[in-house]
């Protein structure tokens, strides 16, 4: 059991001054693995006047000081890889053997990332008759979601203290342990008290006396569209600076001169990896009018090829959703995509046979999908993938584009500079051509309602800085 009673506040793990607990859930057998306190405003001011009272010191500290905190902290997870692993593996349902490589190995190399890239980033530069200087942006508040919880927190908190602020974090309430993990690891390397401290709990209280209270100048949240709506909201009464990554329906371009059972086959594992519990993946995968049934054929074949079970068994490729309310949620949608008319073509709204228990969702293929069906334009979060069909290549970027969305995408083509040609032309953060390499250190982020703002790389350590000009 990973019970956790305290907060973590001014350097101590104190008490929470609210008397609730938050039960964590097993997401493939329902049982309760831990529980995390259920934090209050107050909490957050104790917390706020923590971090507002460390951020001169820390700020100050010089880099080289800093990026050993990020070094040794990446050490420290590296340690605890399996043990991190099993707790996410059993809170969100991503197969253990891609959660050590993912939820844990990648974290932890971004942040030693920014251990490097804080060193070699240049915080004076001479233009003109100016010195311009990159200094700390102020006391961070950090609202995290719980699909990648590590990774989204480290993707904050790293670059936030590389850059000499001071971090308030509040991680998702279904996914809260491995942020415990790491302020442990934090408390154990004597990083300065103040410098980081976590309140847990729910978005309402939490998250959004985070986003209200004066003391936090920059906001940065992940999370859905609606959610960050609101955050935005509060945040523009005390005009903080606010990152916003959000929600996504991306689409798989395929166009004519493509390998299609490649591309199809890519597309399929995109679209359901860590259950499609991703905000990026390519749930829209679009083929040529031509091509069509043979690209529908090829991607149920695909989908009937993720091994649905319980994430500790080496056989599962698709784990079970992070809760109840979130396998409700995906199977409204396949019910609604049947009711408007799209064709289910493998995967149905049930339970999959043999598993009583967990939140399980089966793989589920739509094809005859229009670019106007609810499905095709709301974000699912979970393994459903729409096929849908186009006539040629402006048609397909038109529909590529035609989404309130703008996260991520892929194109397909023989023609790498047509891929390239045709990606420019998609309004969306990070689009992948044949399937490129994931590169942890590219900037993420969105167009349009995905948000704005970079994560990762020098794009993210800019997002904690503030930039003045010294007139000489």
């Amino acid at each position: 059991m990973n019970d956790r009673n305290a907060i973590y506040v001014n350097g101590a793990w104190v008490r929470t001054e609210g008397p609730e607990s938050i039960e964590v859930l097993h997401s493939a057998t329902e049982e309760v693995i831990g529980r995390t306190p259920a934090g209050t405003a107050s909490d957050v001011e104790r917390a706020a006047h923590a971090a507002r009272h460390a951020f001169d010191g820390w700020s100050r500290t010089p880099v080289d000081e800093r990026a050993a905190f990020l070094d040794a902290a990446a050490a420290a997870i590296r340690t605890r890889t399996d043990e991190i692993a099993r707790v996410i593996a059993a809170e969100v349902g991503m197969p253990f053997t891609l959660a050590k490589p993912v939820q844990v190995e990648m974290p932890a190399a971004v942040m030693a990332d920014y251990a490097k890239l804080v060193r070699e980033r240049a915080f004076e530069e001479p233009f003109g008759t100016s010195l311009i200087v990159s200094e700390a942006a102020g006391v961070v508040g950090a609202i995290t979601p719980w699909n990648y919880p590590l990774h989204q927190v480290v993707a904050k908190v790293a670059p936030a203290l590389a850059a000499g602020c001071t971090v308030v974090l509040k991680p998702s309430e279904l996914a809260p342990l491995s942020a415990f993990i790491l302020a442990d690891i934090f408390h154990e390397l004597g990083l300065p008290p103040g410098v980081l401290n976590l309140v847990s709990g729910y978005g309402m209280p939490v998250g959004e006396a985070l986003a209200s209270h004066p003391e936090i100048e920059v906001l940065s949240f992940t999370g859905s569209t609606r959610a960050g709506r609101r955050v935005a909201e509060l945040a523009a009464q005390t005009v903080k600076r606010t990152s916003l990554e959000l929600g996504g329906k991306s689409a798989s371009l395929v166009l004519d001169d493509a390998d299609l059972v490649t591309a199809v086959k890519r597309s399929v594992s995109n679209a359901f990896f860590n259950g499609g519990q991703t905000c990026s993946a390519w749930t829209r995968l679009l083929v040529p009018r031509a091509r069509y049934e043979e690209a529908v054929a090829t991607a149920k074949q695909a989908a009937e090829r993720f091994t649905v079970g319980d994430p500790f068994d080496p056989k599962t490729k698709l784990g079970p959703l992070v809760s109840k309310v979130q396998q409700e949620r995906v199977r409204a949608y396949i019910r609604k995509g049947v009711e408007e008319g799209a064709r289910l073509v493998t995967g149905d709204a049930e339970q999959p046979t043999g598993l009583s228990r967990g939140f399980y969702v089966k793989p589920t293929v739509f094809a005859n999908v229009t670019n106007s069906m609810t499905i095709a334009r709301e974000e699912i979060f979970g393994p459903v993938l729409c096929v849908m069909a186009f006539e040629d290549e402006e048609d397909g970027i038109r529909i590529a584009n035609d989404s309130s969305y703008g996260l991520g995408g892929g194109v397909w083509s023989g023609d790498v500079e047509r891929a390239k040609r045709v990606a420019r032309r998609i309004r969306a953060g990070q689009v992948d051509i044949n399937g490129g390499a994931f590169n942890p250190m590219a900037p993420f982020g969105g167009f349009k309602q995905s948000g704005h703002g970079r994560e990762f790389g020098k794009w993210g350590l800019d997002e904690y800085l503030a930039v003045k000009s010294l007139q000489l």
